[in-house]
């Protein structure tokens, strides 16, 4: 008896859960847009039982040839029933242009509910398969693979992003997904943005309504003018299609197929940056940006320390410019500036501040001037450069030791002799004259040292200018210890980034730039590295040197992106090295 109470009680709960819903019959179409040879499928769905006297639409200037088939799903989760009755046709339509569906209308509790018109566009003729209900057919209708980039046509060091996203109609199940081929970014500087989870969203393609996930968002930044091309993205999806056929209860049945999807080529063509108001000091920094410089102390100690804090901060291409060299008297110490970064990248593009953190000492008491620094850029939306100029700065160094001033011995002083009256004083014409004892100089031990002395330090000279004149004809020993000496000026930065994968890839990289920028005199930062080949097999350069500077190169910007471990980043770092020494010997 209990049991069936609860049975009773359950299916009371129940059908009270389900009439409190408001009533509702939906129709919803496979596609909006069709050709005239295709078909669609509509659905038009009920939430509440009870529903007789089905009424489909009169389906003007459309030919039924499937349907109605008919299916009942009902559940229970955390106390919330749902309930759906659906009725399902094919259709094809009979003429081109914009025709409309009718309501179907079905009685409820003595009430008629009505669904809502549908409007379908129907164009010319497409080639349809031997079979419309082929699976394979069937997925590339439903499924889309797209990349969508947010401009084309960008200038030279402009962010722009590039989205894939996976549409799937609502005709058809996903199982399983699987990227066989990631897209290759040629000409960009590129940096993927991470996406939090996978969440199914709702949009349109090609006016239809589909459910699409963002399978992988990036940003690029062009590096040169030119036909710029992003390789299409591939992926192998088991999909769940329709095969046109109803099991014994009216349920469509299904088949599961693997099947390869790749999304279209893109084209980008980076604009140059435009030459009319380009100022001297431009280093490549594009986008929107404030610049200044502080100093920590202005009044202090001889050999007590000082900080200059030079600092770009805003939105754009952050790291790929080089930041303004503070330039100090010869009184102020200069050491090698420390980098900083606090830089987010998002789609938008990249945003923060980047900073170089120079340390002075003073060596001698005085007040020194630090002279103003200029920071230029190119704001792409407004089309125009900016120049920033900051202020000189005083350092007042109130103790320490004096700074001696230089006396021109050229210069002769004439001087007023001054008269005393005892200028002029009488001449001893006497002298007390007393014997002092000294030892013999001619029997010790000094005079032999001394005498000797010639004797040791000729050979001991001959040697040593032998050496110094073999060094100097040593022509390639000498370019091989000055550019051993330059690899390392070049190559500094990125040693003290060691085991920062990000950091050490990123100052590795601009080390190659700046070394070619100081040899060639060429920015070639914003050029291909097809043209640093051109440029380099101009000046005569080998060709398996050429290769292994490129290769340096690229694996510093592929590296970022990838697993690395420090004893692989010291490996890169004296390759890096060998490249800069041997580049040096031949140029």
């Amino acid at each position: 008896m209990k049991l069936k109470f609860y049975i009773t009680l359950f299916i009371s709960l129940l059908s009270l859960t389900v009439a409190a819903q408001e009533t509702t019959l939906v129709a919803k179409v496979s596609k909006n847009k069709l050709g005239v040879n295709q078909r669609l499928r509509i659905e038009f769905s009920i939430n509440k039982q009870g529903g007789d006297d089905f009424s489909p639409p009169k389906f003007t200037n459309f030919k039924v040839v499937g349907g109605p088939s008919q299916s009942v799903s009902q559940s229970w989760v955390n106390g919330k029933v749902s309930f759906s009755q659906s009725y399902t046709y094919i259709i094809q339509p009979k003429k081109k242009g914009e025709l409309t569906i009718g309501a179907a209308s079905i009685k409820i509790g003595g009430k008629s509910i009505k669904s809502n018109p549908i409007k379908i566009i129907v164009l010319d003729a497409v080639t349809l398969p031997k079979d419309p209900n082929d699976p394979n057919y069937v997925a590339q209708q439903n499924i889309h693979l797209v990349a969508e980039v947010s401009k084309s046509k960008p200038y030279v060091g402009e962010g722009i992003y590039v989205e894939y996203r996976l549409y799937v109609s609502e005709n058809i199940n996903v199982y399983d997904t699987g990227v066989t081929e990631a897209p290759q970014y040629n000409g960009f500087w590129n940096q993927n943005i991470k996406i939090n989870g996978f969440p199914v969203k709702m949009g349109k393609y090609n006016g239809e309504n589909y459910r699409y996930i963002v399978l992988q968002k990036a940003l690029l930044i062009p590096t040169k003018t030119g036909k710029l091309t992003i390789d299409p993205m591939k992926m192998d999806i088991v999909i769940g299609v329709p095969t046109g056929r109803a099991d014994f209860f009216g349920n469509v049945i299904t088949r599961n197929i693997k099947r390869e999807f790749a999304s279209a080529k893109k084209i980008i063509n980076p604009k140059s940056l435009p030459l009319e108001g380009k100022p001297e000091n431009f280093n490549g920094a594009v986008g929107d940006y404030k610049f200044d410089v502080t100093l920590s102390k202005d009044v202090l100690k001889a050999n007590e320390s000082s900080q200059i804090k030079v600092a770009v901060t805003g939105k754009g291409n952050l790291k790929l410019f080089e930041l303004p060299e503070i330039t100090t008297p010869v009184e102020l110490e200069k050491y090698q500036p420390e980098r900083k970064e606090k830089v987010r990248v998002r789609a938008s593009g990249i945003s923060g501040t980047v900073s170089d953190l120079y340390t002075v000492v003073p060596q001698y008491k005085g007040k020194y001037k630090i002279p103003n620094v200029s920071f230029s850029y190119f704001n792409p939306t407004e089309k125009k450069y900016h120049t920033i100029t900051t202020d000189d700065f005083f350092v007042d160094v109130l103790e320490g030791k004096e700074l001696k001033p230089v006396v021109d011995t050229n210069t002769i002083q004439k001087q007023n002799v001054i008269a005393t009256g005892k200028n002029f004083r009488y001449i001893q014409t006497k002298s007390n004259f007393k014997t002092i004892k000294t030892s013999d100089f001619f029997k010790s031990n000094l005079f032999y040292i001394l005498l000797l002395l010639p004797l040791i330090a000729i050979p001991i000279g001959i040697f040593i200018a032998k050496k110094n004149e073999a060094r100097s004809n040593d022509i390639v020993g000498n370019k091989l210890r000055k550019a051993n000496k330059l690899a390392k000026k070049y190559l500094s930065e990125a040693q003290k980034q060691l085991g920062e994968k990000e950091a050490f890839y990123e100052a590795l990289e601009r080390a190659l730039h700046n070394y070619l920028k100081a040899k060639l005199g060429v920015e070639t930062a914003d050029i291909s590295k097809e043209k640093i080949t051109q440029i380099l097999e101009s000046k005569n350069i080998e060709s398996n040197t050429i290769n292994q500077f490129i290769e340096v190169l690229k694996h510093s910007d592929m590296a970022r992106y990838s697993q690395i471990t420090t004893t692989e980043m010291e490996a890169e770092f004296e390759s890096a090295k060998q490249v800069i020494v041997e580049l040096d010997k031949q140029l």
